[in-house]
């Protein structure tokens, strides 16, 4: 019997992170949004403002039986750099921040325990300033975000 649970994070632009989770086996749908801002229903031009407070993000839906949220975990941390504050690569803006939201008190515990140890060891050689932080409402972005990558043949959009 399948378990699904969700799982959403922010680590850049969200079609390059949909495009690394969408493959992985037992994450059975995954969405492109926004959460984790003041204003209800952004659009995407809202969010490029800077001023509603949303992150790009990606909502997981995984079966825990095949992919654990750990190892989700890890290929979250593997495919950005968690140390720069509102930037990844080019994209610059608060929409861009690393982030996690939790579902459940368990997901915030090993969130909290991945960063720290990731933080201790020193690979990154800057603080991490990912926030961890409870999910709220997913705003799902317009459709032509959805599989942006997949839809024009591309397998990532990093530099």
């Amino acid at each position: 019997m399948s378990l699904l649970e969700k799982a959403t994070f922010g680590a850049g632009c969200f079609w390059g992170v949909e495009e690394v989770f969408r493959v992985i086996p037992g994450v059975k749908h995954t969405a492109v949004g926004y959460m984790g801002g003041s204003t209800t229903s952004p659009t995407y031009q809202e969010v490029c403002t800077d001023q509603t407070g949303h992150a790009e993000v990606l909502e997981v839906e995984f079966d825990s039986n095949e992919v654990s949220y750990k190892t989700l975990l890890q290929v979250f941390w593997e495919n950005h750099n968690p140390t720069t504050l509102n930037r990844q690569g080019p994209d610059v803006g608060s929409q861009y921040r690393s982030a996690i939201f939790y579902h459940s008190e368990q997901q915030k515990e090993w969130a909290e325990a991945s960063k720290a140890e990731l933080d201790v060891s020193g690979k990154w050689g800057n603080s991490i300033v990912t926030e961890i932080t409870p999910a709220t409402a997913f705003y799902r972005a317009e459709e032509y975000h959805q599989r942006y990558l997949q839809k024009r043949g591309l397998g990532s959009c990093h530099l």
